[in-house]
This record gives structure tokens, sequence and C-alpha cells, in this order.
């Protein structure tokens, strides 16, 4: 049997850009732009990180003993320094850095200057507490402001910062604290979520009893009257800030100093550490947020993670904050109180970059068009989606419902990669389902499992061929878990995704590697019959899963949420499996569909097919710290 991999999914249509796009947009012609830049990767990099500021200059641009990178070598550089200082020498000072959204409306306005100073002041308290440069520090906060000013707080000192996602059990946060071994956890009384408030601090206090290295836990109270702290070891964020100065020094940092550990899981195992560093990160999340988004000085920036996640660290906060931007972020969810939240907030505020996710699409798909038709979001002018592969029938949607002819940059990258490794730019014509091309400097391929680059339309394994500033450097504490990327195939680095690129050159993501299914010695990747059963009128979203079957290997089975108004029969059943027939082919159609109410997913959108799997065949999921639900 060929291990390559069958593609059965077929989608013919292409949107050009427009002549305002192309007019506006800082890379004109994407060809000989990419041409030049894997011709001299090194000249490509240098030349970014010039439009930054360094302290002093790099000796050499790469080192490389595969798989160990070194970039800007010998350099001398801080990312806060860059995102904050650089702007508040220049007319940006009173710009707008932050609108911040609570769900309940509440909000607030932070420019350049006033961040500035809080994140100075934050820095200076970091320091009284006794941290120092390479010290880490465990951020649980919610989505509130304090959450951006304590990760670059730590950062302009040399504090490694590990940002957990406040949802996570008390458990999965001990876990990352333990493995960090972090001296100060800095949380909140509460979270809002849908309406309800949830008990922060206290899944933090049972985290802490098992974790020895914690000398302080400062809390965010949002409450009053506020919690009870227990001093000296509890401190209020306001007391602890009150007093401390607007002035701190940025540390010149090695350009290889690290910037953050973050934890990740994901549809794989025990969570991994992953470290990213201050000059190759700064480099890479600068230019894809200015080149991918065509990020102006004029543009209001939605994107809708969570600083928790790696979209959030690369995206809401350091990239778009290299950039000069105005962020908006919001607390809540999509369609809390109601489906027009985020048209709402796009209206409001006068959105024109919008990043969000294929799950969050799908989600709004289900409550169909009529919602966003109610609000004005003429502001549009770039939309981005990112987490899994988005199926053409939810990029169809988005394009159609937030007003045609703004181009989707739909982007493919990881924790692991730390910036936008394949996407399309401004000016690159689309093809709805497909993450388009390589960025500047990337050099992507789909290869079999010796390395052999295959032919057009032939499943293989997404992989990067040379190293590029963002990657990851480690794994924290576990460097043999990090060669693994770089060793699975000979002289790439993996990335567990299959794929398959079409005559144009355009890669296609097909889902993870382990989650292939094998039918009658045909290799399907779960991104295509997930698209094939959610282009059905009926279908909202869709996971599927091979199940060991004697006759043909496996049989596929789907797990469905129908959309609003559907009702489960027969009848339904029977006409989503012909569409999957007419999209796919007979190999594709699953043998088995149940339909369900919600489907496990990571807190960052991406559905856990090991979890339907596990269940289904009565076996342990692993690891399921990272679930939503």
């Amino acid at each position: 049997m060929s291990e390559n991999i069958n593609t059965l999914l077929k989608e013919s249509r292409v949107y050009q850009p427009s002549a305002q796009t192309k007019a506006a947009a800082y890379i004109q012609d994407y060809e000989s732009a990419y041409k030049q830049s894997i011709a001299d990767p090194e000249g490509f990099w240098s030349n970014v990180a010039k439009e930054l500021e360094w302290f002093t200059a790099w000796t050499k641009v790469l080192e490389w003993n595969y798989p160990w990178a070194k970039w800007f070598v010998g350099a001398t550089c801080n990312i806060a320094y860059n995102c904050l200082d650089r702007h508040v020498k220049t007319w940006r000072k009173n710009k707008v850095a932050i609108i911040w959204v609570g769900e309940n409306d509440q909000e607030r306005i932070i420019t350049y200057g006033e961040l500035y100073r809080q994140v100075n002041r934050c820095a200076n308290g970091l320091k009284k507490l006794g941290l120092q440069k390479g010290d880490r520090v465990t951020i649980y906060l919610p989505k509130v402001p304090e959450q951006i000013v304590a990760m670059l707080a730590c950062a302009r000192i040399g504090v490694i910062h590990s940002v957990v996602y406040s949802g996570f059990s008390a458990p999965a946060l001990a876990n990352r604290i333990q493995d960090a071994e972090a001296k100060l956890v800095i949380t909140a009384d509460v979270g809002f979520d849908r309406g309800k408030v949830f008990n922060i601090k206290s899944v933090v206090d049972q985290a802490v009893a098992n974790s020895p290295t914690v000398e302080h836990v400062v809390v965010l109270r949002r409450q009053t009257p506020g919690v009870t702290l227990a001093t000296p070891k509890e401190i209020d964020w306001h007391d602890w800030l009150k007093a401390e100065k607007a002035v701190c020094e940025a540390e010149h940092l090695d350009a290889e100093h690290p910037l953050y550990i973050l934890y990740t899981s994901g549809t794989t195992g025990k969570p991994k550490g992953v470290v990213h560093v201050h000059g190759g990160y700064m480099v890479g999340t600068y230019i894809t947020t200015k080149y991918v988004f065509d990020l102006k000085d004029d543009d209001v920036y939605f994107c809708v993670a969570d600083p928790g996640w790696v979209t959030g660290h690369s995206y809401i906060v350091y990239g778009p904050l290299l950039n000069g931007a105005t962020i908006l972020t919001a607390e809540g969810k999509p369609d809390y109180p109601n489906p027009g939240r985020w048209w709402d907030l796009i209206e409001r505020y006068g959105v024109s970059i919008f990043y969000t996710t294929p799950t969050a699409i799908r989600l709004l798909m289900r409550y169909g068009e009529d919602w966003p038709k109610k609000y004005d979001l003429s502001t549009l002018r770039i939309l981005g989606s990112v987490g899994e592969p988005i199926n053409p029938e939810a990029w169809e949607w988005f394009h159609r419902a937030t007003g045609e002819n703004k181009p989707i940059m739909d982007t493919w990258w990881q924790t692991e990669t730390g910036a936008i490794m394949i996407t399309p730019l401004p000016t690159v014509p689309l093809k709805p389902g497909s993450a388009t091309r390589a960025f500047l400097g990337i050099e992507a391929d789909v290869v079999d499992s010796q390395g052999n680059s295959l032919p057009a339309n032939t499943g293989g394994f997404a992989v990067i061929k040379k190293p590029w500033p963002a990657m990851m450097r480690t794994i924290y504490k576990d460097p043999e878990r990090y060669k693994t990327y770089w060793n699975t195939i000979p002289n790439c680095y993996a990335a567990g995704d299959i794929c398959h690129k079409d005559e144009n050159g355009y890669l296609w993501f097909m889902g993870r590697a382990d989650d292939v299914i094998k039918v009658a010695g045909n290799r399907l990747g779960t991104a295509e019959v997930e698209s094939a059963l959610v282009s059905h009128h009926a279908v909202a979203e869709a996971a599927v899963i091979g199940k060991p079957h004697k006759l043909v290997g496996e049989s596929i089975k789907a797990f469905i949420i129908l959309k609003q108004g559907e009702v489960e029969s027969h009848a339904l059943i029977q006409s989503i499996k012909d569409q999957v027939l007419k999209e796919l082919g007979k190999i594709g159609v699953p043998s088995e569909i149940d339909i369900v109410s919600s489907l496990p997913k990571t807190r960052s959108g991406k559905i856990m097919r090991r979890v339907l799997k596990a269940k289904e065949l009565g076996q342990d999921p692993g690891d399921i710290s990272t679930i939503e639900d």
C-alpha cells in the first residue's frame, strides 16, 4: 500500500485581489519577493531586523548546528523596548495601543504612553519582589489589559513569562507552575464568561499549595468587596504598583535570551514547554503582522484569541505592538449576549482587520447571515483565519457575510513556529480552503517519510526545510523532545500535519498526521471528510475518526453539530451521506453519523479527535487539561 495520502477534495474557485487591495499592499509582487527571499534568506531576515531597534548589532545572522539554531548572534535587544519605547519616542506616544471591552461592555482605552508607564511600574514591582533575569513568572489571568502589562513587564527585565489560559484546572495549572519552577503567580479574583462569574483565585490556591517554588501571588481584584488575601504571600495588584515609579530601563538582553515558555499539548499527550526568545521571535512576529495583514497606522486590528494561546502572544501582544498598531481585544464569547457580539464591536470601533478561527466562523454560521447583516461592516479591509484548516464552505460564508471582496488570510502556523509560516499575502489570488504559499523567507514543502518532495495533488507531510528566526529554541528541560521535530523526517522540521500541493504550488492542509484514516488501502485526511460534511446545508460543525474494521482496516465515524432549526432524521443523515458521496466519492462516506450538541475542543478552538476516538473505543484519552468543556 502506498504511504501517500489520497486527496479527494476538489476546489476550483479562485478570488483575485481587488485593485484597491493591490494598491495598498506592502508586497506588490509575491513571486519575485519570495524568490529573492529564498535566494538569500539571511539577507532577507537581516533587512527585516534592521527595521527594529537593537542595542548592539549582530556579528552573524544565523548559526545553524542542526537541529539547533541561534539567530542574530552577538546582538542585544529587548522586545518590550521595541513594543513601547520605540513608539513613545515618536508621535505614537498618544496613539491608542489597546481598546479593551469587558463582557459587561465596560471599556478601557490605553495609549502607548500610558501602557509604557503601566509596564514600567509593573517591571519595578517585579524587581521589588526579588525577581531577576531568567526567573519564571506564571500569569494566570482572564482576558484583561493587565495580562498584556504583566507579559511586557517580564520581558522588559529579562524575566521569562509563562502565560496559562485562565480556564485551566488546578492540576493543569500546578503542572505548568511546577515545570517552570515559577517564583511568582499573577492572577485575578474572578473571570466572567456568558454572564457567569468564575472564581479563578480558588484554582490558584489549589495549584500553589502543591508548588513549593512560588514565593508570592499577586491578585487583580475585579470585584468589590475584594477577596481576602493571605498576607504577606498574597498581594493586591493595585497596592503592589501604586507607589512604583513609571520609569524602568529595559534590560539589554542577548538576542537568544528566553522571552517565554508556553505549554502546549493540544492534540497529543503531556504538556510541553515551548521556549521562544527575544531576538528572532521579535523579527518573525513583527514582519508577519505587517505584511500578512497589510497593517497601517490608521488600522484598528481585532484578533479574537486570548493571550493565553500562542495566537494571543504573537498576534495580540507582540506582533501588533511592534508595529505600533491599535489593538481591540474583548472578553467573552462570540455569541454572548447574542450572536451579534463581534459584528457589533467591528461596527462600534471601526475595525479594519479581523483575525478569527474556523471554529468561531462555523459557530456564527449556525446563526445564519441575518446577524452580520444587521451591522455596518464596511470598515473591514482584511480578514484572517487561524487554528485549523478552514473548509471552503466556512471560507465562502465568512467572505459573503462580511461583504464581498475582503481578502481572507488563511494562516497556518504553530506554537512551535512562533509566527505565521504558510499564508496568502493580500495581493495573492485566493482559493477557498487553501493556506496558499509559504511566507517570505520560509521554505515549505510536502514530502514522503524519507523527505522526498511529492508531486502535485499527492498527500504527504508538511515540512519546513530551513530554520527561521521565530522558531522555538527548545522544549523546556526536555531537549530530546525538541529534537524529534527535526529527526522524524530527514533534514526537515516536521510539523505533524498532512498536506498536499496543487498544480499552482498552493498548500492544502488535510489534518494531523496522527488522525489519518486508512480505508480499504486509501489514506484519508480528516479535514477533507469534515469539509465535505460541513458543505451540507444543515451541518454547522463536524469531526471524524477512524474505527477499526475487519474488512477495510478502518471505517469512518462522523460526529456532527446541526445548524439552528435543523432536526435529526434518517432522511437528513442519508442526505448528508449523499453530499459526501458527491464531494469525495464512495471512499469518503462515513459508515456512522452521530448528531451531537458539542465537540471536545482545546480552548484555542482545535477539535480533539483523539478524545472522540478514545471515548468511542473505550480507551484512556490521555492528557485532557487543554479541553474547553
